[in-house]
């Protein structure tokens, strides 16, 4: 399963959790994040880290022009977006990114909003399913109410996100087979500074 560790801002905090087992390490490029890294502050962390850990940039109504650019510059492997972005765009920025991988974010609040995922099958690699916030676009801490997943058999990999930590992630597990986790605040000290003893007992768990 994969694991993604997201928010990461420092470069000693990513090679410590990539050694610690995580599969992805999520970068925040929304500058009104308080997660937000900048271009220098990615590439530093990506020259630390082992080659096979998947680097994904997360994004939210960014023009496909500024996602490809933070690509380039940065050694990205994969893109997440978070914002309205549509199929369409979703598609077009496919052929823009060639074999890079490109995960939508769905912040679901009830069965329905699931239904949407289906119209994106066909223009992303991986989906991610969130809690849903009215303002917050991620790393809220909510947790999305996992009864209404269990039915969820989409036709592409995904990843369960939204108030996971350490102590329910065996009850999530428990109850979904997601492709991969995502966590950001749920091993955290505060905002972008992770608690490295926090993920070490998220790897005991699993």
């Amino acid at each position: 399963m994969r694991v993604k560790i997201c928010g990461i801002t420092n470069p000693e905090q990513g090679k410590a959790i990539a050694s610690l087992g995580a599969t992805a390490l999520g970068f925040i490029c929304v500058t009104k994040s308080p997660r937000y890294v900048s271009l220098a502050q990615i590439r530093e962390i990506v020259k630390v880290i082992p080659q096979k850990i998947d680097k994904i940039g997360v994004f939210a109504n960014a023009t496909q022009e500024q996602i490809a650019e933070v690509v380039a510059a940065t050694g990205l492997t994969g893109v997440q977006l978070h914002g309205d972005e549509s199929p369409q765009f979703c598609g077009s920025l496919r052929q823009i990114l060639g074999n890079i991988e490109i995960i939508k974010a769905f912040r679901v609040s009830t069965p329905e909003s699931l239904s949407m995922t289906l119209t994106y099958t066909n223009y992303v690699d991986t989906l991610l399913l969130d809690a849903y916030h009215p303002h917050l676009l991620g790393g809220t801490g909510k947790t999305l109410n996992w009864e209404i997943l269990t039915e969820f058999r989409p036709h592409l990999p995904w990843f369960l996100a939204g108030g996971l930590t350490p102590e329910n992630i065996k009850s999530a597990l428990t109850l979904l087979q997601p492709h991969g986790i995502d966590l950001s605040s749920g091993v955290e000290r505060s905002p972008g500074d992770k608690d490295l003893d926090r993920v070490a007992l998220l790897f005991s768990q699993l």
